[in-house]
């Protein structure tokens, strides 16, 4: 493929080593994912969990042409119009974009299926999301961010405690891993189409806890909402699933899962900025660590974790 073909636009890429090119048409936009790094999650797998969400009547990008062997896939094109994009307009009903975005989320969490065949032929099964997976992934914080501010002489002793925070965190999870995860469903990954909400980003789906795509949605890093808009949309959820929730073991979970996934995000847009140079990402740390401190404020499972970081991460540091 000729990536300097003047049919195809290059447009905004994301976190991931995927580059993105709108394909131009007299019949039909598509889009082109160009991935050499990570091929096989970029191209094989994230066509896979499409086709999945496409057979539960959900929209995603549907495959159009694929040439793995030059790293490659061409799928559908949604346009440009994320709820993002849409939220940040005045005119926008912010309630009713989010309720929506619910009834799209249960509808995810319906799935049953936990295989589908990728373009090879050969059949994909979704993994679990477990704790060994969750702990990798708050790790980054200790990884990455840390050494920015921690001196060398004491990293060892900060990451020891914080480990062994993070492992008695996820012992005290209350629900079980049984339900489809998109694992980063927030508004960037949403993209209004034709009247209804399609989904994207959709290649590092799992298997996991009813409350962690909830989080990415009310505990979205990119879109600031005070905390009686957030509890609205959690009360929303509620609401609609109350057959199938148990409200103080969802709220136990939604809290630490929350916490977690955002030392992760601060440990990630870290990794993003020292190793990719994509500094961009880093203006949303101080906002990061804001709701963090909202889910660690009344909740005394956090007591341990919230004076380690006190005593480590002024607040000084955490508005850099």
């Amino acid at each position: 493929m000729n990536l300097n073909n003047k049919k195809l636009k290059k447009i905004k890429s994301d976190a991931s080593f995927r580059y993105f090119y709108r394909k131009k048409s007299n019949i039909k936009n598509s889009i082109i994912v160009y991935a050499n790094k990570e091929k096989e999650r970029n191209l094989l797998i994230y066509d896979a969990i499409n086709n999945l969400l496409i057979k539960n009547n959900i929209l995603a990008p549907k495959l159009y042409n694929e040439n793995y062997k030059k790293n490659f896939i061409e799928i559908e094109d949604f346009g440009d119009l994320t709820l993002l994009k849409l939220l940040k307009k005045k005119t926008t009903n912010k309630l009713s974009l989010f309720k929506s975005s619910i009834h799209l989320l249960n509808k995810i969490q319906r799935i049953q299926e936990n295989k589908i065949k990728n373009f090879k032929g050969k059949y994909y099964k979704i993994e679990d999301y477990n704790n060994k997976k969750l702990f990798d992934e708050a790790k980054l914080f200790s990884i990455w961010y840390v050494p920015k501010f921690i001196s060398k002489n004491k990293q060892s002793k900060f990451n020891k405690l914080i480990k062994k925070q993070i492992e008695f965190l996820l012992s005290k999870i209350k629900l079980k891993n049984n339900i489809f995860v998109h694992r980063d469903f927030h508004v960037s990954n949403l993209m209004k189409y034709k009247n209804e909400i399609a989904t994207i980003d959709t290649q590092d789906a799992l298997i996991g806890n009813r409350a962690y795509d909830l989080v990415s949605l009310i505990d979205d890093v990119r879109f600031k909402t005070t905390v009686k808009f957030k509890n609205k949309i959690y009360n929303y959820y509620l609401n609609l699933n109350k057959k199938n929730i148990n409200k103080n073991n969802f709220k136990n979970d939604f809290e630490i899962l929350s916490v977690l996934r955002n030392l992760k995000i601060i440990g990630i847009f870290t990794r993003l900025a020292i190793r990719d140079e994509k500094m961009k990402y880093l203006k949303l740390i101080p906002y990061t660590w804001k709701l963090i401190e909202l889910r660690m404020e009344k909740n005394i499972i956090f007591n341990e974790l919230k004076k380690l970081l006190d005593i480590n991460f002024s607040i000084k540091i955490r508005n850099q």
